[in-house]
């Protein structure tokens, strides 16, 4: 069970590592993603996640301070406002137009509502 986990971990690093460049892909949500696995799969690399000074900077900030930096809080409110805009694009329903709006809803005040870094302060 711990070499799945491993292997999970390592999906999500890459999915993250792909939302870097990519935009409307998160990141810091895959790589909170990976930490929890290879906590349970691999003290070592989780270890490492963690450390790594580009990789790690978005989980020691929510783990420390429930933060969000806000360069992440302004690429996650873009890709929820494009994400609707390309659904109406290809003439997705009214009905699953609301539904995905009031989803983002949610979703935009739950990461607006979080604090920034004591560093960006």
């Amino acid at each position: 069970m711990r070499w799945l986990l491993i292997v999970v971990g390592w999906l999500f690093v890459a999915t993250g590592v792909v939302g870097i460049v990519l935009p409307g892909l998160p990141t810091t949500p895959f790589l909170l993603l990976a930490a929890f696995c290879f906590s349970k799969g691999s003290e070592r690399v989780h270890d490492w996640l963690v450390a790594h000074p580009r990789l790690g900077t978005p989980i020691r900030e929510w783990r420390e301070h429930g933060a969000i930096s806000r360069r992440a809080k302004v690429a996650a409110g873009i890709a929820m406002v494009l994400a609707i805009v390309a659904a109406a694009a290809f003439g997705a329903p009214r009905n699953i137009l609301l539904l995905q709006a009031g989803v983002m809803v949610f979703v935009a005040l739950f990461i607006f509502t979080r604090p920034v870094p004591p560093e960006e302060t």
